[in-house]
């Protein structure tokens, strides 16, 4: 899913104000109702799927789209305050591109000419990836975007293929299990003559990646970057912190003990962690 906010004037830099009516048009009631859990706007759901920020077209101001992230939002008398972060790190794309993109993303076109909020059950980077002029740089050692659609149920573990963390794979298993979610691993299916290449598909299937960084396993290191620039939900596990590589000790992770009560524990904290990003 993600947030399609059109704007008839170009974005404030960190917040702005919706009319409450046209907050959620052209959303489906699913999406609505994974936004509004008992009928009430949720602020912690609001914020786990991405945001493009349009400028309307025929509105005022250069016609142009950015991707970032609602960081809260609440009523405020008839308005909805919504505060958010611009994701610099993604390039703006014009309105042309957007028009293109709009089946891909389940938009239809004369949305893009009215200011409101939607929520659209599309995967966002995957149709950026996909469609963007830039996917001239794509891989060249396996192929993105082939295996079908992301699944939602789908959740992934990267782990060393050691048997020593046999448990710590049904540990996950068991976490899933308790929200109806499916969890595999690449040794679990074999559809690809070459390895790398059902490792990617997995990875791209699911909706959410855990990736086990005890014992610093370099394979395991590589699918964590594949996963995070496919754009997938990632859940970092160690049994030792000193394990996790510097530049991903800003992101938080899970400690566990290798043994039972540890993996129980592993269990239900990654129970907790899946359901806030799945519900």
């Amino acid at each position: 899913m993600f947030h399609l906010l059109v704007s008839y004037s170009e974005w404030p830099a960190t917040a702005a104000s919706l009319s409450q009516g046209r907050v959620f048009e052209y959303t489906s009631e699913r999406a609505t109702s994974v936004m509004k859990p008992g009928g009430s706007l949720d602020p912690s759901i609001v914020r786990t799927f991405p945001a493009l920020f349009v400028h309307e077209i025929g509105g005022r101001g250069e016609q142009y789209a950015r991707v970032g992230t609602i960081i809260h939002a609440h009523q405020v008398g008839q308005d909805v305050r919504i505060e958010y972060v611009i994701d610099n790190s993604v390039p703006v794309f014009s309105n042309d591109t957007l028009v293109d993109m709009a089946f891909e993303l389940g938009v239809e076109k004369h949305e893009l000419s009215r200011t409101h909020w939607a929520v659209k059950e599309s995967d966002l980077f995957r149709v950026l990836f996909k469609l963007s002029p830039s996917r001239s740089a794509a891989p060249k050692v396996f192929s993105i975007g082939k295996s079908g659609p992301v699944n939602p149920n789908l959740v992934t573990a990267m782990m060393p293929f050691s048997g020593g963390f046999t448990p710590v794979y049904e540990a996950i298993q068991a976490a899933a299990g308790r929200l109806g979610l499916e969890c595999l691993r690449a040794d679990d299916i074999w559809e690809n003559d070459i390895v790398i290449q059902d490792v990617v598909d997995l990875i791209y299937k699911s909706s959410v990646v855990i990736c086990d960084c005890t014992g610093r396993n370099p394979n395991v290191f590589y699918e964590i970057g594949i996963a995070h620039t496919l754009g997938r939900n990632v859940i970092l596990i160690t049994q030792s912190p000193d394990d996790v590589p510097f530049d991903l000790r800003h992101i938080r992770h899970l400690r566990y003990l290798n043994n039972g009560e540890g993996r129980k524990k592993l269990e239900a904290e990654l129970a907790d962690r899946l359901c806030t990003l799945v519900r």
